[in-house]
């Protein structure tokens, strides 16, 4: 398995989740003005703060050369991962819906969190079962999801809400505690939560593998 890690200016995490997808795999980083992904199986997005998140989070990311190549991907069904900032990349160039907006507290939070699986009709959770619990930090000051109340009504009918919070584990008032979510085929997933940061013993968790190493993995009983 190879991983394609996107690499934005103001990226900070894109080392990290090189770090982890080499756990399970190989990989490269593509730099954001690349217009070809090159031989890779999977793309993850990665956590940092693109472009200095100017505008919105994620809203000049979205037009990069790799972005059009990664819509390409993802409309052939490669599996995508955006995290943290991937995600709001990924919210901002439609490949996902919905929004993420300030944490209800307004202020940068940082802290391990408890998700659960909501489901594992994903490429990206297929290797956890539903209602497993995953320990997994946090670490944003614009984490809180959001979608109006139809939106989020048909994301919820269609099973696209992959992760949640744990109860009295919400840390920045994401509507239905949702921790993450994925496109209608199962494989664009966004999840603000680092699974990345999740992937030695020495962090207390290597919860984050069961995400970043479910691609080709036979899927999770549990569904």
């Amino acid at each position: 398995m190879r991983y394609g890690i996107l690499q934005f200016p103001g990226s900070c995490d894109e080392r990290d989740a090189m770090a982890a997808a080499t756990r399970v795999g190989d990989a490269e980083l593509i730099w954001h003005q690349r217009d070809s992904l090159g031989d890779v199986d999977a793309i993850i997005v990665p956590g940092g703060f693109s472009y200095g998140d100017y505008l919105r989070c994620g809203a000049i990311a979205q037009f990069a050369p790799a972005m059009r190549a990664v819509a390409r991907f993802a409309a052939d069904g490669g599996p995508v991962l955006g995290i943290c900032n991937g995600f709001q990349v990924l919210c901002e160039a439609g490949l996902l819906p919905g929004a993420l907006l300030t944490n209800s507290g307004l202020r940068f939070l940082c802290r391990q969190a408890e998700i659960v699986v909501a489901s594992n009709a994903c490429s990206w959770t297929a290797g956890c079962a539903t209602g497993e619990r995953l320990s997994i930090p946090v670490k944003h000051t614009t984490g809180r999801y959001f979608a109006p109340p139809e939106l989020l009504e048909r994301i919820e009918a269609a099973g696209q809400v992959t992760l949640r919070y744990a109860a009295d584990q919400n840390p920045n008032g994401s509507l239905n505690e949702i921790a993450g979510i994925c496109n209608r085929a199962g494989n664009v997933m966004g999840l603000m939560p680092h699974p990345e940061h999740a992937v030695d013993p020495l962090t207390g968790s290597v919860d984050g593998l069961r995400l970043i190493g479910a691609i080709g993995q036979p899927a999770a009983a549990g569904a």
